[in-house]
């Protein structure tokens, strides 16, 4: 059965696919020195290379947000054909499905960007690299919808989180110039600034018996998951685009299309539809995948298993039930014990004149 996992980082793996090296750089790499392990790092480009060996802190960061947004991926599309499994013993993260221009690829590019630029942002705020602390611009007095307050505490700095993420995710990209390139390039950018997006405003209150008369208040990134929510709306309006006859950019497909693309994500190639397993196209298939036998959504059994039908098996399970609060402070459960149904996509059935010999 496919099921959703992300690799772990071990400090002599890297996971390096098509869109970013994911860089699982050592607590030692003092030691040891940053040109030794950033000329080891397979699927680098020279810029990248470049940034890794000056700035082998941020490094880190990108590697511990990389789990991060990976299992973001696979939240968003717990329920669907493709759930944006990872491949164990495969460098390319995501296998042959991120060789495809699609609707996926174009999610997959974005979200990780994102990913890069909330790894980086977060390290600068809590003090881990050298190069960057709080967004020292956010000084001074600004008002809001409640009035007047003084700009303090830490403001997340968003800007040098994109800047940085520009500059090394971007820069594969940037060195050959076709319609892949300028789709990974657009997703990229949507990515970056649908982090910066979901900025907040966050304040502590001062005065009398805390009448707030006097607010300090800073700027911070909301929890990953809205920027995971949002992406995973724009795939669903993601635009087929085609690369201009110049090759400096790319135009929609429909060419009754009125809108624009500045803000949404766009795919060259139409999807698979992951059904049976495809080396080729590196669908895994949802043979074995798990159903919902009464949902007519993509987590249905008839969505899910392409019509294929499911099996069904008894299982056992233990939950927890008649909590009660024993003071002082604890809570005593139950383990109870109920029968359910799960519920599984058969596999293809071959076709007959596969089996004549």
């Amino acid at each position: 059965a496919q099921q959703s996992q992300s690799d772990k980082c071990h400090p002599d793996k890297t996971l390096c696919s098509l869109f970013i090296c994911i860089v699982c750089v050592p607590r030692y790499i003092g030691a040891l020195g940053a040109r030794v392990i950033c000329d080891n790092i397979p699927g680098l480009v020279n810029k990248q290379r470049q940034l890794c060996q000056r700035h082998p802190d941020l490094m880190q960061s990108i590697s511990e947000g990389a789990n991060e947004w990976i299992k973001e991926c696979q939240h968003q599309f717990r329920y669907h054909r493709w759930n944006c499994s990872t491949l164990d013993r495969d460098h390319t993260v995501f296998g042959r499905v991120m060789l495809q221009s699609s609707r996926e690829a174009a999610f997959v590019y974005a979200i990780s960007s994102a990913g890069v630029v909330y790894a980086i942002t977060r390290a600068c705020s809590q003090g881990d690299l050298k190069i960057c602390n709080c967004d020292s611009l956010k000084r001074g007095q600004a008002r809001d919808d409640k009035g007047y307050f003084d700009w303090g505490g830490c403001s997340d700095n968003i800007n040098y989180g994109i800047k940085f993420a520009k500059a090394f995710v971007d820069a594969r990209e940037k060195m050959v110039k076709d319609a892949r390139a300028l789709m990974n390039l657009h997703n990229n950018r949507c990515g970056r600034m649908a982090v910066k997006r979901f900025m907040k405003l966050e304040c502590k209150c001062h005065g009398v018996s805390g009448s707030c008369s006097l607010r300090t208040c800073w700027l911070a990134m909301s929890d990953f998951r809205r920027t995971g929510d949002y992406l995973r709306k724009k795939y669903n309006t993601a635009i087929e685009v085609t690369m201009n006859q110049d090759g400096t950019g790319f135009r929609v497909a429909d060419r009754d299309f009125q809108g624009t693309t500045k803000n949404e994500l766009v795919y060259v190639e139409n999807s698979p539809d992951y059904c049976v397993r495809d080396r080729m196209a590196g669908s895994l298939g949802t043979a074995g995948r798990v159903c919902n036998k009464s949902s007519r959504g993509t987590d249905g059994c008839e969505v899910m298993c392409c019509g294929r039908g499911y099996d069904t098996m008894r299982v056992k399970r233990v939950t927890k039930c008649e909590c009660k609060f024993k003071w002082c402070c604890a809570v005593e459960c139950k383990d109870c014990e109920d029968v359910v149904d799960i519920h599984t996509c058969k596999p293809h059935k071959r076709p007959d004149w596969l089996d004549i010999t």
